[in-house]
């Protein structure tokens, strides 16, 4: 068994300094977030007072901002052949929104910093993606991917740890803590992601280009999708039908809430999610270069299903705590093999592009997701909110299997 543990993670040496610098700034700014993520949606439901659907904008409208953006930082990179700064200034903007959650007074002042923030994903997503993409041989992207999803997520389990100690410490009941406790927590939110930004600067290096007379000569790239063939737009309707059930985990955890998991756990809870993602976006990014990208997605999106299905029926907390732990599985299937089956899908010099428009895909339907998603809740109940999603994406995993990845198994 270590042997083979051994063999297993002595493929990701062969990986480049890149990867590697990505991956640490991506635990280091997920650190940072998950800081705050896990206690935001009881900071805004308890001490601001913002119902369901409030919650439901804040998020849905925040990430749909991140996801547009990215389709202009992807092709301006490509543009200008430039992925280094938008990286750095995305981290940067996020270092600086998330400590204004300590000054809010209301959800629309949440909205506010959190689209700030988001913005700064927005900018750094696409030419983070690219320049991974292009630091690794074909056969590795998968890996490559994986293990950048693995950091992120493994900054994730760390981040809800350190907000768990920062509020037990700050609060006089970790179960019941007041607004200034939660105030004082999200003060320490930034300093993981500035310590990355000394990172990007000095170990990510950005390839210099060599300019032959035909790129000289070939037509500027432009920001259509004509650029691009019909089973990659085919691709991209797919994703957006997908994201259609992906609203905000904020609801997860607010049904964690219900089935009887506390404030003072939620954190914990968070974390164990995490922990799930990073094992399982080791194992499947690895996965997806031997046994194709198409079949693990397909997967993934019919555990999401089976996932919310579940939570629409759970009534007690060891329910919960299962349905957290196997969500982590879906992310493993298909986060970042769906980023590496963009980059398969497309030419070199249009990843940036690429990347941009799929994330474009994502933002049309991540904000009424979560908009549609309040409102049934609000309206008809909980478990009517997550057995549409599950129907969804059990829609969207069938049509899926009408792209064609042009990927040859070597199993």
């Amino acid at each position: 068994m270590f042997r083979q543990l051994r063999r297993f993670f002595a493929r990701y040496k062969n990986l480049s300094g890149n990867v590697f610098a990505l991956s640490f700034v991506s635990l280091l700014n997920d650190t940072s977030s998950d800081i705050i993520y896990p206690l935001l949606p009881a900071f805004l439901a308890l001490t601001l007072g913002a119902s369901p659907f409030a919650i439901g904008l804040i998020e849905g409208f925040a990430e749909s901002v991140a996801a547009f953006l990215k389709l202009f930082s992807g092709y301006l990179s490509d543009r200008f052949d430039r992925r280094k700064f938008p990286v750095f200034f995305g981290y940067a903007l996020a270092s600086l929104a998330r400590p204004m959650l300590a000054f809010v007074g209301s959800w629309q002042q949440v909205l506010a910093v959190r689209v700030t923030d988001r913005v700064g994903k927005g900018i750094r997503g696409a030419p983070r993606d690219a320049i991974i993409a292009e630091s690794v041989p074909e056969n590795k992207r998968g890996l490559a991917f994986g293990f950048n999803r693995a950091a992120d997520h493994l900054g994730a389990v760390i981040g809800p740890v350190i907000a768990f100690i920062l509020l037990s410490y700050f609060a006089d009941n970790p179960q019941n803590p007041t607004a200034q406790d939660y105030r004082q927590v999200f003060l320490y939110a930034s300093i993981p992601v500035v310590i990355g930004l000394f990172v990007i600067v000095f170990f990510v290096k950005e390839k210099p280009k060599e300019l032959h007379l035909a790129d000289v000569n070939a037509p500027k790239i432009k920001l259509s999708l004509k650029e691009f063939d019909g089973n990659f737009k085919r691709f991209l309707i797919v994703i957006a039908l997908f994201t259609l059930s992906n609203s905000t985990d904020a609801f997860l955890l607010l049904r964690a809430e219900q089935t009887g998991i506390s404030v003072a756990v939620l954190p914990l809870l968070w974390m164990a999610l995490h922990f799930s993602k990073v094992v399982s976006s080791l194992i499947f990014g690895d996965l997806s270069d031997k046994v194709g990208r198409k079949t693990l997605i397909c997967s993934g999106w019919i555990v999401y299903a089976l996932v919310y299905a579940g939570f629409a029926f759970a009534n007690s907390a060891w329910q919960t705590w299962a349905l957290f732990l196997i969500y982590g599985v879906y992310f493993g299937l298909t986060e970042g093999v769906e980023k590496a089956l963009v980059a398969d899908l497309v030419p070199p010099k249009k990843r940036g592009t690429a990347f941009g428009f799929y994330n474009l895909a994502f933002s049309i339907t991540v904000f009424p997701a979560s908009i549609i998603f309040g409102a049934i809740w609000t309206t008809f109940g909980a478990e009517a909110a997550f057995l549409f999603s599950a129907f969804i994406s059990v829609c969207a995993a069938g049509l899926l299997l009408t792209v064609e990845t042009g990927q040859k198994s070597t199993v």
